[in-house]
């Protein structure tokens, strides 16, 4: 794995734009003037790594929800029925997201997961393709993202359904006024237009929950057959209006399962069921008795989002420390500090992509920080 210079294209703007990755420029977030090289072996391995993750968390899935463990996980307690019965329907997912520490040498190491709403897609599964095809084109890239997404709408669209019950339109619900979310579920309502399926976007605001019908519904009142959100479930199962994922009719994408896995909370239970895991970094919660030696680490938030809260340790002593935000009243999980190699100063991050429950693709992300931002500057990757 080598970060080598690239002359960035004269087009770059135009041509990403007209992907429409509008904030390429915000902060230099769009880096082309380098790029991540692996070898076939290497991305093998991160492909490797990625399909046995998936496993474990379906173990521990099936641990959690036998032992009744979601409690651990600061589910709140009147939605431990609903994930259940979730998880036991095998409702369909779309898409995830791995974050693993990786220089090339020896296996991934799991930082977290990010299973319920990442973002970042149209970059990895679009625009660094077209970065390749223009800049690199006899080299390869590890993303079969876009083809992946367009399969798995099908999936979810017709699973446990007789064929004449399908729904044709799928809500894609995203905040007003952030920019990089309207992207990204825009994004996905293209994949799901190649699916074959029709799209309406509405504002997570607009939304509203007919009490006769159990259906949410939108900003003109129509029901909401499948609504795809790209607002977390720890956010919706803490807010009032959550209550009506309890008793909906609307098929809701992530499910409810998803939350069991979309906390840092999984970290010290992946860690107990997996001692010593070559895939694992050695991980708690903040209230267990600790080993002694045990004094390097990251203290995460079981809920954060984008770095914050986020503060790591080197024997005893702070060395960084993520933006201050309101994270962290449900508990904290310390997980082993992991030294990430600096390459030419700047500290990179693996993005491994899931899609259902196979791997689909990677990407990069890097900073000077040794905490991962959502501004941290994303740099394309080729393989040969």
């Amino acid at each position: 794995m080598q970060r080598i210079r690239v002359d960035e294209r004269a087009n770059k703007a135009l041509r990403l734009e007209a992907r429409g990755l509008s904030f390429h420029a915000w902060d230099n977030y769009w880096k082309e003037t380098a790029a991540y090289r692996f070898t076939a072996l290497q991305v093998d391995r991160i492909e490797a790594a990625t399909n046995e993750l998936l496993h474990m968390l379906e173990e521990a899935g099936e641990y959690l929800v036998n032992n009744q463990q979601l409690g651990l996980l600061g589910i709140p307690p009147q939605f431990h029925d609903a994930v259940t019965a979730s998880w036991r329907n095998e409702a369909p997912t779309l898409y995830g997201r791995f974050d693993f520490a990786f220089d090339g040498e020896g296996c991934p190491k799991m930082l977290e997961f990010n299973a319920d709403t990442p973002t970042s897609l149209l970059e990895s599964a679009v625009s660094q393709w077209d970065w390749l095809q223009d800049v690199m084109p006899h080299a390869d890239q590890y993303n079969c993202l876009h083809d992946k997404l367009v399969k798995q709408w099908h999936i979810i669209m017709t699973k446990g359904r007789p064929t004449g019950a399908l729904p044709r339109r799928i809500h894609f619900a995203s905040v007003s006024d952030n920019e990089e979310d309207w992207i990204c579920v825009h994004y996905l309502m293209d994949t799901a237009v190649q699916a074959g399926f029709d799209v309406q976007h509405v504002f997570t605001e607009a939304l509203g929950f007919n009490h006769d019908t159990g259906y949410f519904v939108d900003g003109e009142d129509a029901q909401i057959d499948v609504l795809f959100k790209l607002y977390p479930l720890e956010w919706m199962m803490r807010e009032d209006f959550g209550v009506h994922l309890l008793h909906t009719n609307t098929q809701i994408v992530e499910p409810l399962w998803k939350a069991m896995f979309s906390t840092k909370a999984i970290l010290p239970v992946l860690w107990q069921l997996y001692p010593d895991h070559r895939l694992l970094l050695p991980a708690y919660f903040e209230h267990d008795v600790l080993p002694a030696d045990f004094t390097s680490y990251a203290r995460k938030p079981l809920f954060s989002r984008e770095g914050a809260n986020i503060t790591l340790i080197r024997d005893s002593k702070a060395i960084a420390q993520g933006q201050e935000q309101a994270y962290g009243a449900e508990g904290h999980v310390l997980q082993l500090l992991t030294e990430l190699k600096a390459h030419d100063g700047f500290f990179p991050v693996i993005g491994a992509w899931v899609v259902g429950a196979e791997a689909a693709g990677m990407c990069v992300r890097e900073d000077t920080n040794r905490i991962t931002t959502n501004m941290s500057h994303f740099v394309p990757h080729f393989f040969e």
